[in-house]
């Protein structure tokens, strides 16, 4: 097995079968979606950092949030356009599987993460007056250490079952970077275990965090019918529905992919689903929260006016 698996020392990523000319325009493209999506969650997290009103635990959470579609975006992206400007550029077979688990990580961590945001609103809304003894900066690292922890050792698990698979040939994975069932497709062995741990891991990292923020926001709906205010029912209505939109956008696509027949999606709906929840996805999350969250952006005005009144002092 030692043998066969260092047959193969690198991988080529056939990414997008489409002409020069539309892969230059894809380049693009996706260089100034991938501008924004570092700009955007860079924005973000500046404004949480500078403005004092924003440190509370749901900016906290939020912030988090932001440096995963960061590190999503700068862990398939540039290797991507790579691929778009010189396709047979190729990837060695350790930074193929260092990206596979850091992509894994980073996205187990989100499904927590957002589970987390869930709760985070869930007492803010239905429990006020206890909000701040629940979620205490103590239990608020503890709950964002044990996404991340938890994140990376479910990606680990996955990394070490490939690790066991024998690579003799092909080296094409047919897809824009080393996601983990284009790269089992090439593997020299019977791969039903790892099919069997993936399946189980998104039953606990997608389908469980599902309905646990579903059951959250369920609650929250009720809270908010109930509020007498005007105001105060708007504003928290819009909170909440911004992190609906996040959650719709990443669980609904992801379950598509690890979890649907995999005959109705063929490999290049796949990828265009991968682009949308793992590009798309970190690029919309700041817009979202920005444009429909006033606090950030009495935050960006803030700001914005210290820097203009800043030379004046």
């Amino acid at each position: 097995m030692g043998e066969n698996q260092t047959a193969v020392t690198e991988f080529i990523l056939l990414g997008f079968c489409l002409g020069s000319r539309i892969q230059m325009v894809l380049f693009g493209l996706f260089s100034l979606f991938y501008a924004c999506t570092l700009l955007g969650n860079g924005i973000i997290l500046g404004l949480i950092s500078l403005d004092s009103r924003l440190h509370t635990p749901m900016y906290f959470f939020l912030s988090h949030l932001a440096i995963v579609d960061i590190a999503y975006a700068c862990n398939t992206v540039p290797q991507m356009l790579v691929n778009l400007l010189k396709p047979d550029k190729p990837i060695s077979f350790a930074g193929c599987l260092t990206q596979t688990f850091l992509f894994l990580t980073f996205a187990h961590t989100e499904c927590l993460l957002l589970v987390v945001m869930s709760y985070d609103r869930y007492v803010a809304i239905c429990h006020p007056l206890r909000y701040s003894a629940i979620m205490s900066w103590r239990g608020c690292f503890t709950l964002v250490t044990t996404s991340w922890a938890c994140g990376s050792l479910l990606a680990l698990v996955h990394v070490v079952l490939i690790l066991r698979l024998p690579f003799c040939g092909p080296h094409e994975v047919n897809h824009f970077f080393c996601e983990i069932l284009s790269v089992l497709k090439l593997a020299c062995a019977d791969t039903r275990l790892n099919q069997v741990v993936i399946f189980a891991a998104s039953v606990f990292i997608l389908v469980g965090p599902l309905c646990l923020v579903l059951v959250s926001y369920s609650r929250i709906l009720l809270a908010i019918v109930r509020i007498q205010s005007g105001e105060g029912r708007r504003k928290a209505f819009s909170t909440c529905s911004s992190h609906l939109c996040v959650v719709g956008l990443f669980f609904g696509s992801a379950i598509v992919m690890y979890m649907a027949p995999k005959s109705r999606h063929p490999e290049e709906q796949q990828k265009i689903l991968f682009l949308f929840y793992s590009f798309f996805n970190p690029m919309l999350n700041p817009l979202i929260y920005s444009l429909r969250n006033a606090e950030v952006k009495g935050a960006l005005r803030r700001t914005m006016c210290k820097e203009g009144h800043s030379p004046l002092e």
